[in-house]
């Protein structure tokens, strides 16, 4: 009985082995073939489909955007110099001066006091100088004791001259026309040296400030116009470079230029944000690509190009940009083919299946 159960064994091993051979064989454990486009599989034979442009050069004849400040010609606060009790106030905010014109008073009546006794005391020297002098034409005295005489004179007259320039301290007068702005003492109040009376604005002329990028160092850019617009307003002003500055802006990379924008009509205010561009003549040449193609990281910009049929992510530094364009001085070349939609789903080395359309 048992040769019997062994025998059997033997033959169901032998049975299984032969269908592990034989079976695959006849492709009966095949599976069924995935077709491309199929629902089997990745999507396009396993490229992610996206969207993307050729980097090219853009030639604009607009010029270099300018994005800046309005400063005033003139801007100066005005201080106190002097201790002492304010007796006048001789302007109103938000008024015309003139240059030299007086704004405020410091009472000053302890100085002209002391003047006015220097003064009988430097007459009285005089007298007494000159009466010397006829003596020492005589050799009635020494020499040793007109020339004491003199100095002592001499000495006088610097005081008088020193009562004179405090007197004048306490006086604070217009430095150029311009338009007063808030007062921060009354009359009566007490002021010590710089303490602050009140501001002094010229706004006549008015300094367009903006900055442009480094590469336009070469250019010749003085004299060169600027046209701009100030926030709220529609109109185009224009404004002619007069300087620029010798210095670049290691942290930005900038040249801070200023235009000069006569303001006679007073349209326009100190403070107030500008954007407009610097004419240079010819035609600039920059890449130039959609603004969704820039991912912003924590270290910086990248952007998604293809390279051998696969996404790869590159830096980028990136400068001046319009609602719909930015401009792209590093990271990318003419003809690199730039990534521009289903950026979300890319990873480092994806196939990917581009759809190019115009930038």
């Amino acid at each position: 009985m048992k040769k019997v159960v062994k025998r059997g064994l033997i033959g169901v091993l032998i049975v299984v082995a032969l269908g592990i051979i034989f079976i695959p064989r006849l492709g009966w454990l095949e599976t069924e073939p995935t077709q491309q486009g199929g629902k089997k599989g990745s999507v396009s034979g396993g490229s992610l489909p996206v969207s993307g442009i050729v980097a090219q050069y853009t030639e604009s004849t607009n010029g270099i955007t300018a994005m800046g400040t309005m400063l005033a010609n003139e801007e100066v606060e005005l201080v106190a110099e002097i201790v002492g009790k304010v007796r006048g106030i001789y302007f109103q905010e938000g008024s015309h001066v003139k240059k030299g014109q007086l704004l405020l008073k410091v009472d000053d009546a302890d100085l002209q006091a002391q003047l006015e006794r220097a003064e009988f005391q430097r007459k009285l020297l005089s007298e007494k100088l000159e009466r010397q002098r006829i003596l020492l034409k005589r050799e009635s005295i020494s020499r040793e004791a007109f020339d004491q005489l003199q100095t002592d004179y001499n000495v006088l007259q610097a005081d008088i001259e020193l009562l004179n320039v405090k007197i004048s301290r306490t006086e604070i007068r217009a430095p150029f026309d311009g338009v007063m702005g808030f007062r921060y003492v009354s009359e009566g109040s007490y002021v010590q040296p710089n303490s602050k009376i009140a501001s002094i604005v010229d706004n006549s002329v008015l300094k367009f400030e903006f900055s442009v990028p480094e590469k336009y160092a070469s250019q010749d850019l003085k004299g060169k116009k600027v046209s701009f617009r100030v926030t709220g307003n529609v109109r185009v002003y224009e404004a002619e470079v007069y300087a620029v500055d010798p210095l670049i802006d290691v942290k930005t990379r900038m040249i801070m230029l200023r235009a000069r924008f006569y303001n006679a009509k007073g349209e326009l205010m100190p403070g107030m944000f500008a954007k407009g561009n610097l004419v240079v003549g010819g035609k600039n040449e920059y890449i130039a690509v959609p603004t969704e193609a820039v991912v912003p990281e924590m270290e910086g910009k990248k952007m998604w190009v293809l390279e051998n049929g696969k996404a790869k992510s590159v830096p980028v530094e990136t400068e001046s940009r319009s609602a719909k364009f930015v401009e792209v001085i590093s990271g990318i070349q003419p003809g690199d083919t730039v990534l521009t939609g289903g950026l979300m789903q890319l990873r480092e080395g994806m196939t990917v299946k581009v759809t190019l359309s115009q930038p």
